[in-house]
């Protein structure tokens, strides 16, 4: 069951970073929690369209996968260089990195809740350290 699970967000992951999104149909319920607020499938997709609008080369890169039950945690690693405002950041045209922590719930083989945590406060310190003038 969990080697299925697995594979099953293993192949979540894929559709994101071949941006076949509208293949999220097949992952996502139609309904769903995203930080304990219920939002629709199409919403989750048009969220994960606008950071990728906002990012061309976001990847999403899991860097480790935990499966207990009917739960998928992960830490995503992402190394990308927004073009557009993104998490609430401008750019400066510079890569940035940072991690997600996202842990989620399925039900029937699809995703029915997502609890993510971003580090934003890495992104901050990064665009920050960079617009320092230089000594």
């Amino acid at each position: 069951m969990n080697d299925d699970l697995e594979a099953r967000y293993l192949a979540y992951l894929a559709v994101l970073n071949e941006r076949r999104l509208d293949d999220l149909v097949h992952l996502v319920h139609e309904r769903l929690t995203y930080n304990d607020e219920e939002i629709t499938g199409r919403g989750y997709r048009d969220m994960i369209a606008a950071d990728i609008a906002a990012v061309p080369d976001l990847v999403f890169d899991p860097h480790l996968v935990v499966v207990s039950g009917d739960r998928v945690a992960c830490r995503l690693v992402f190394r990308c260089t927004p073009t557009d405002t993104f998490l609430g950041f401008t750019p400066d045209g510079e890569p940035v990195s940072f991690a997600e922590h996202v842990f989620y719930r399925f039900d029937e083989g699809r995703i029915a809740a997502v609890t993510s945590l971003i580090d934003r406060w890495s992104i901050a310190a990064q665009l920050r350290d960079r617009a320092r003038p230089s000594r």
